[in-house]
């Protein structure tokens, strides 16, 4: 999340009292982590009851593109699932302007993200994600990954220009790669639905108890069909690893694939692709890494990522590809 357009509480309160029946705008505060829209803390006073909400503006999504996301987290939710659900406004939609742009204002949930993760947050993330793919099975709405193979093949000739030699012919290596793998016949064996495709530790949040209790999980503005196997190494690729080298930590890796397959055993196509599809999800986002590095836009409150993480990241899982036993 980052800030690109500013909003003042003035502003911020005429257009919330206009547009939803939640009580009067209190506070507004930015939020500068993450890089795709606007984001700020809000709370609103309804009958002496101070409630708190997450409202985003989109910088870049469409209104048909938001209403997949929107409607998948208010299928979710009501699926019983531990999500933001958005809140409608006193039409009774989703989506709303501000700025001129759409905007949205969704539910907050409790808790903090884990900036290090131990053993029990990855099988609480596991076992978690494997329930979002299975009560996200039957959503009617489709919407392929938007950042998913025909995105990297678009941006990476952008990106070129700004990296080293060496790391341009890795980068068109592992796309030249992924090209195959996905065009594969074992890759069309691989289930897939509506997926989250951005949980990291960062998007997932857990309350503040004695025990591992997750809260939430959040940011669904990344989300699309695409293989459920693709999610999982996404999740594997960030809870799962040493942050310095990049290498996959075992007991952790080996507890998240376990807590989900409590709940949706993997299928023997997936067991035996786990680490093409690594190298997938390390790729996407050392593309998208690279991408908003060398080529930002403007924000008042943005801290761009890392992008030679995940290069350590794919060399990693180049050097030492993991396999489970089918």
């Amino acid at each position: 999340m980052a800030v690109y357009t500013p909003l003042s509480l003035e502003d911020a309160s005429i257009w919330f009292d206009h547009s939803y029946q939640l009580g009067t705008l209190q506070t507004i505060k930015g939020i500068n982590s993450g890089i795709e829209n606007s984001n700020f803390f809000i709370s609103a006073s309804d009958e002496g009851q101070v409630t708190e909400f997450v409202l985003t503006i989109f910088e870049r999504l469409s209104q048909q593109e938001l209403l997949y996301y929107l409607e998948l987290m208010q299928y979710l939710a009501n699926q019983g699932l531990q999500v933001p659900k958005p809140i409608q406004d006193r039409q009774g939609q989703l989506i709303q302007v501000l700025k001129g742009k759409p905007a949205t204002v969704v539910t907050k949930l409790e808790g903090s993200p884990i900036a290090e993760p131990k053993t029990p947050h990855c099988q609480a993330v596991g076992q978690a994600l494997a329930k979002m793919h299975l009560a996200g099975q039957n959503y009617q709405n489709v919407q392929i990954n938007l950042r998913g193979l025909h995105w990297w093949q678009q941006t990476v000739p952008e990106i070129l220009p700004f990296v080293q030699p060496e790391q341009a012919k890795l980068l068109l290596g592992e796309l030249q790669a992924q090209e195959v793998f996905f065009a594969s016949p074992e890759y069309s064996k691989l289930p897939q639905g509506p997926s989250h495709c951005d949980l990291f530790r960062d998007n997932v949040l857990f309350k503040q108890t004695s025990s591992v209790e997750l809260s939430g999980f959040f940011d669904f503005y990344f989300a699309g069909v695409d293989t459920w196997l693709f999610d999982l190494a996404i999740c594997l690729n960030d809870w799962c690893i040493d942050l310095d080298t990049g290498s996959l930590d075992a007991e952790k890796t080996t507890a998240l694939l376990a807590a989900y397959q409590v709940v949706r055993p993997l299928i023997a196509a997936e067991r035996q692709l786990l680490n093409p599809m690594l190298r997938a999800g390390a790729l996407r986002f050392w593309t998208s890494r690279l991408w908003d590095f060398h080529l930002p836009r403007e924000a008042s409150m943005l801290t761009p990522h890392d992008p030679t993480h995940f290069e350590r990241v794919l060399r990693q899982r180049l050097a030492h590809p993991i396999g489970l036993s089918t």
